[in-house]
C-alpha cells in the first residue's frame, strides 16, 4: 500500500471512531439517570435488623407497588436501603440523606417519617403507615399536607370500637379487658383512647400494660394474666408488629386469647385480628412516588386511607387455647389459618 493511501485510510477510520465515540457521549448524555429512592426503614430497637417476615411485608410490598406503576429496581429507578449502603452499621437517615441525595425519602412508619422530616424540608417523603402527622408537625392537614411529607394513614377512626366488638365475639362471656399497650410510639395514646371507651360503652373494666421495649413484653403478658383478664387487644404499634412471634407464644403460654390489627400477628400465633391490610399500605405507596415523579408536589396530594379491612383467625391457635371461634365470624373472614 502506498504511504499516501495509508495515510488516508488511517484519516478515515480515525474520523469514523472519533463519529462513534462521539455519538455514544451524545447518547449516554441523553439518557437520564434514573430516580433514586431512599428506603429509610429502621430496625427494631436493640436488634441489628429487621426480621424477614417484616422485610418482606414493607419493603417487599413497596417494591411491588412502584413495580405496578412501571417502576422497575434497576432499570428506571433506583431504590437504596440503608443496608445497602451501610452493611456494617445502622446509619442515621441524615446521613443516609447527605449521602446519596435521593429524588424521593421513603418512610415505612412515623417514627422514620420523623426522622427524614428532621433531615429535609425538601426532598419529598412518602410515608405508607402516618399515624398523628398533624399533631407532629409533618402535614397540615390530611386534606392538603403542604410540606414534603404525604402518603397513607392507616389508623382508621372507629376500628378500635370494632376490635372490641371482635374480641366479644370470640368471648361473649368476657368482663375484663387486657390491652398491651405501646405508649411510647405515636400511635399508641390515640387506640388507647378509643379502646378504653369502647369498653366503657359495653361496661367492660380494663387493665393496661406497657410495654416500651421488647424485654418488657413478657412480663407485660404476665401481669395482664395474672390479673384474670377474658381476653387482650394488642395495639398496632411499630415494636408489637415486631414483635409478633414473641406475643403469639407468650400469650399462648400465659392461655391468653389475643386479638390484633394487624394480620401478621394471626399468622405469626396470634388468635385473631381486624384491621388494616399492610401489604395494601406499602403497595399503594407506589401510587405516591409515581405523582411526585410526574411532577406532583407531596404538600398537594391528599392523605389516604384504606377502604378495605382485613379480618384473619387462627384456628390452631383457637384450639391450642381451648376458645372456640364462632362459626359466623370463621365465614366472613378473609384469612383462616388451619
Amino acid at each position: 500500500m502506498r504511504r499516501r493511501e495509508f495515510i488516508g485510510l488511517v484519516s478515515v477510520v480515525g474520523a469514523g471512531a472519533a463519529s462513534t465515540l462521539s455519538g455514544r457521549r451524545a447518547s449516554a448524555q441523553s439518557v437520564p439517570k434514573p430516580p433514586v429512592i431512599a428506603w429509610a426503614g429502621a430496625p427494631p430497637p436493640g436488634t441489628a435488623s429487621p426480621p424477614q417476615f417484616l422485610v418482606d411485608l414493607t419493603f417487599g410490598n413497596f417494591v411491588k407497588g412502584l413495580l405496578e406503576f412501571g417502576y422497575e429496581q434497576g432499570r428506571n429507578v433506583k431504590v437504596i436501603r440503608r443496608t445497602d449502603i451501610f452493611p456494617d452499621r445502622v446509619p442515621t437517615i441524615e446521613e443516609m440523606v447527605a449521602l446519596i441525595k435521593p429524588d424521593i425519602i421513603a418512610a415505612p412508619a412515623t417514627l422514620e417519617a420523623v426522622a427524614a422530616r428532621k433531615a429535609t424540608s425538601t426532598i419529598p417523603i412518602v410515608c405508607a403507615a402516618l399515624a398523628d402527622a398533624v399533631h407532629l408537625g409533618l402535614i397540615v392537614s390530611e386534606a392538603r399536607p403542604e410540606g414534603n411529607v404525604t402518603g397513607i394513614e392507616p389508623y382508621i377512626a372507629g376500628l378500635p370500637t370494632k376490635q372490641i366488638e371482635l374480641a366479644r365475639e370470640i368471648a361473649p362471656a368476657a368482663r375484663r379487658v387486657g390491652l398491651l399497650t405501646n405508649m411510647n410510639d405515636p400511635k399508641g395514646p390515640p387506640q388507647v383512647g378509643d379502646l378504653k371507651a369502647a369498653c366503657e360503652a359495653l361496661s367492660l373494666s380494663v387493665v393496661e400494660a406497657d410495654a416500651s421495649t421488647a424485654n418488657d413484653i413478657p412480663g407485660a403478658l404476665a401481669a395482664l394474666a395474672n390479673e384474670k383478664v377474658d381476653i387482650v387487644v394488642v395495639l398496632q404499634t411499630n415494636l408489637l408488629l415486631n414483635r409478633c412471634e414473641q406475643i403469639g407464644a407468650v400469650a399462648l403460654e400465659k392461655g391468653l386469647p389475643t386479638v390484633f390489627g394487624y394480620r401478621e400477628h394471626v399468622i405469626h400465633g396470634g388468635l385473631a385480628s381486624y384491621g388494616v391490610d399492610l401489604r395494601w399500605c406499602f403497595r399503594r405507596a407506589g401510587y405516591f412516588v409515581d405523582k411526585i415523579l410526574r411532577g406532583a408536589r407531596p404538600g398537594d396530594l391528599p392523605i389516604e386511607f384504606p377502604t378495605k379491612l382485613w379480618l384473619a383467625a387462627n384456628l390452631q391457635t383457637a384450639k391450642a387455647l381451648g376458645v372456640t371461634i364462632p362459626a359466623g365470624l370463621l365465614a366472613r373472614a378473609d384469612e383462616v389459618i388451619e
